[in-house]
């Protein structure tokens, strides 16, 4: 034990801790070189083992995410799958509604009947007919909007029995922007602008 210490001290006899400097680090005493090697080769291992242990958190982050991702993807997957009955049901059920609101819509060949079912209704409450025009169709996103203009004139129960029966027709028709003022001989004209649409099939 003695020896070794004795060793020791000769390895580092003569040297002065002040008068360290690299560039004659080729002169130091032989024990000063072997703990400067180890300094730098245990700095450069720690430094390689926290770069690699911080690659690899990171990885283990990502991965901890994803399997989050993925979890939600399954649940969203797992309950589509599970309802997939009831959403095949309620689909049929739509595509149903939207087939019978289509056979509410007149055809091409169907408007001029309309406007003779118009016509005729107006004719059975008793009123004057002046005038049922179709004016331009009006494209939307999904239906094309056809106007129809009609001006009639009657007593107000004509009117109201007018109004009622172009309400009960089977096919889709809303009235819009009515104006009704006196005409003479007792009787009010009535004018009422009509809507009715087809499905628009070129989208």
């Amino acid at each position: 034990m003695s020896m070794s210490l004795d060793g020791i001290k000769n390895a580092f006899r003569g040297f002065d801790p002040n008068d360290m400097d690299f560039n004659t680090a080729g002169t130091w005493p032989v024990g000063i070189k072997v703990i400067v090697y180890l300094l730098v080769f245990a700095a450069l291992v720690g430094a390689g083992i926290y770069f690699l242990i911080l690659d690899k958190h990171d990885a283990v982050e990502r991965e901890i995410a994803r399997e989050r991702d993925l979890k939600q993807q399954f649940e969203s997957k797992a309950f589509q799958v599970a309802n997939l009955d009831a959403l095949r049901k309620q689909m049929a059920d739509v595509e149903g509604r939207f087939a019978e609101l289509l056979r509410q819509l007149p055809t091409d060949k169907e408007v001029p009947g309309l406007l003779e079912d118009i016509t005729a209704i107006g004719r059975n409450a008793g009123l004057d007919i002046n005038s049922i025009a179709l004016q331009a169709e009006r494209k939307s996103q999904f239906y094309v909007e056809l106007p129809i203009n009609i001006q009639v004139a009657g007593d107000y129960h004509q009117m109201g029995e007018f109004v009622s029966g172009v309400a009960a027709i089977k096919r889709i028709v809303t009235l819009h922007d009515y104006s009704i003022r006196p005409a003479g001989n007792d009787q009010l004209s009535m004018t009422i602008s009509a809507k009715t649409y087809r499905y628009d099939d070129t989208n």
